[in-house]
Formats: C-alpha cells, sequence, structure tokens
C-alpha cells in the first residue's frame, strides 16, 4: 500500500506541478475568472490517479474488496504525497524566478482593476491589502501552509468521492 501511495502522490504531484508552471509559463499570473479554473482543474486531473489507485489495489486483492476507511486512508496518503510535492517544487519555481510570482500577480490585479475602471480611495486601499499580502507571501511559515492549503482540499474530496464509490465488501 505504501507503494502505491508514494508511486500515485508523485506522479499527481508531477502532474500538478508541470501543469502549473506551464500555465504560469504560458499566461502569466491570470487574474480573471479563467485562472484559478485552470489551476482547480490542473489539481482535479491530477487527483484522477487517487480512484484509480484505488481501483488498482481492489483489484489486486484476492477477494476483491476495499472498506471506506482503507480507500480513504489510500486517497489521503496519495493527497498528503502529492500536495508535499507540489508544495516542494512551488518553493524551487519562486527561487528559479527569484520570488517574482506575487509581484506580477500584484501587477496583474491592480491592472486588471484599473482597467475596470476603478479609481480613488477603493484603488488605494486594494493596493494597500495587496502589499499586505506581498508581505505575507515573503514569509515561508505564511507562503508554506497557504501552498499547501490550494491543494490539500482537492484532494481530500476526490479521496472521500473515491473512498465512497469504490469500497466493495468481500464476496461471501
Amino acid at each position: 500500500m505504501l507503494r502505491l501511495i508514494l508511486t500515485s502522490g508523485l506522479i499527481s504531484g508531477l502532474i500538478i506541478i508541470t501543469g502549473t508552471i506551464g500555465a504560469l509559463t504560458l499566461r502569466g499570473p491570470d487574474v480573471t475568472a479563467a485562472g484559478p479554473a485552470l489551476g482547480y482543474g490542473i489539481m482535479v486531473l491530477a487527483m484522477g490517479m487517487i480512484p484509480w489507485s484505488l481501483r488498482r489495489f481492489r483489484s489486486a486483492r484476492a477477494d476483491g474488496s476495499l472498506t471506506f476507511g482503507r480507500g480513504l486512508t489510500l486517497g489521503l496518503g496519495i493527497t498528503l504525497v502529492a500536495s508535499l510535492i507540489y508544495v516542494a517544487l512551488w518553493e524551487v519555481y519562486l527561487a528559479a524566478t527569484h520570488y517574482a510570482f506575487m509581484g506580477q500577480y500584484i501587477e496583474a490585479t491592480l491592472a486588471a482593476k484599473r482597467a475596470a475602471g476603478v479609481t480613488g480611495a477603493v484603488y488605494d486601499q486594494l493596493a494597500v491589502q495587496m502589499e499586505a499580502m506581498r508581505q505575507q507571501y515573503a514569509n515561508p511559515l505564511w507562503r508554506l501552509p497557504m501552498t499547501f492549503a490550494e491543494i490539500a482540499p482537492v484532494g481530500l474530496v476526490m479521496s472521500l468521492f473515491s473512498a465512497t464509490l469504490m469500497r466493495r465488501k468481500p464476496a461471501a
């Protein structure tokens, strides 16, 4: 089971980070609704390793059974490995790009607000909030758990869903 968790988690983590970095490279920090939708779409696709792994695990058992608890454990293990890989490789990406992401994101967000006609005190307040976010993001003790929190809920939902669908009692 551990080998399946590590292998599936590694594949899932690599899919997520490859898709995310590919999207950032091609599109930059997308502050439209399409950006987060693409990001979470990539995460859901990568977490597709969970039902695949549960099915593989169940098929490998002599009686073809899988309890909800065992399925959930397997799914959460894969989620943990994939999430840790995502966090680690995101940190590598940030370092390789000299931590330019947040500055680009803030610049794109403020430009989109200006283009939408936001001015005056509302714009100034947004700029202050963005600067506070930049300061928080510079702190790894804040950034690392926030990066983990981007992906872990997707894996949790996929694990619960898959464990429910894939459970099977042993043949009598």
